[in-house]
């Protein structure tokens, strides 16, 4: 079962641990599949008594292929989908707090992981056995872009049981770009309250040291997003090189094996016939032998007549 990751929701409560656990493996099946697998949980559920949880599964809907591509993409990576949480963290208290510098940087950092996960997303469902189309791609992007900017989308994807594409609000710029960002002037222009006392100062930079901090982790988090996505691209190319020469041994080794057991054929065929042979030469042997046998007592009765008829006549 997935763990969900932290700070991303509510726990789920120990008491559904069995309805959860077949939930998980529910919308951890391809959509083609999904169907079928949820009549199976449930008429189990419905063999083990538990009529309730029959029914929630029976009402459980069948996600989009983006959005089970979504889903994929957090049960299988949830240390990147971790530190992606955290960057949308990050970026919605840039926007809340109006930091442009904030904004920026991160916006161009998004820009740069949704992109890397949604190609992560689409490989591993096409390993999967399912080809996303170019909107279903557009999709996923969606999605991963209304979970930076939302935290309600947030929440929803770290369930992993998305059933449909999730869309960014519209309030939230959907390219990060450096206009979209709110300007220094603009900042400077934002109304705030009065502040007349030192008190009112020192809370000013005390948020202000918090926002640093939070954009601080907020960007150490995404370079390492970064980095894993670069490292995960580059083993899966060598686990793509070594597979193919994998099958390529495995090719030649079964055309080995073929030629083997052509060779063992005839070599059967040939034992067989030399076998035949020798039956064929053991009674040939047999014969004669019976036949040397014969003649030899005829030959000793004949020399024992010839020695009576020699003998003189008295």
């Amino acid at each position: 079962m997935i763990m969900v990751p932290r700070g991303a929701g509510p726990a789920r409560p120990a008491a559904g641990h069995e309805l959860e656990r077949m939930l998980d493996e529910l919308y951890a099946t391809a959509p083609s599949d999904f169907v079928s697998r949820r009549e199976r949980l449930a008429a189990e559920a419905r063999r083990d008594g538990r009529g309730d949880d029959a029914r929630r599964i029976h009402a459980a809907r069948r996600p989009t292929l983006a959005a089970w591509a979504a889903n994929l993409l957090l049960r299988s990576q949830p240390a990147e989908s971790e530190r992606f949480l955290e960057l949308g963290r990050a970026l919605r208290e840039a926007y809340r707090t109006l930091d442009a510098d904030g904004i920026r940087e991160l916006s161009e950092q998004r820009r740069g992981v949704v992109a890397a996960l949604s190609r992560q997303a689409a490989e591993l469902a096409r390993e999967a056995g399912h080809v996303l189309s170019g909107a279903a791609r557009q999709d996923v992007e969606s999605t991963l872009r209304a979970v930076l900017a939302d935290e309600d989308a947030a929440r929803r994807w770290a369930t992993g049981r998305l059933e449909s594409v999730l869309t960014p609000p519209a309030d939230f710029p959907s390219r990060g770009t450096a206009a979209a960002a709110p300007s220094r002037g603009a900042s400077r222009r934002a109304p705030a309250p009065p502040d007349t006392s030192s008190r009112a100062k020192d809370e000013l930079a005390e948020r202000r040291r918090e926002r640093r901090g939070q954009l601080g982790r907020a960007r150490r988090s995404a370079e390492a997003a970064d980095r894993r996505v670069r490292e995960l691209g580059a083993g899966r190319a060598d686990a793509d090189t070594a597979l193919r020469r994998a099958r390529e041994r495995q090719d030649r080794a079964r055309e080995h094996v073929s030629a083997a057991e052509e060779r063992l054929r005839e070599a059967r065929q040939e034992l067989r016939g030399a076998e035949q042979e020798r039956q064929e030469a053991e009674e040939r042997l047999r014969t004669v032998a019976e036949a040397v046998d014969e003649a030899e007592r005829a030959a000793r009765d004949a020399a024992r007549e010839v020695a009576r008829l020699a003998e003189p006549i008295r």
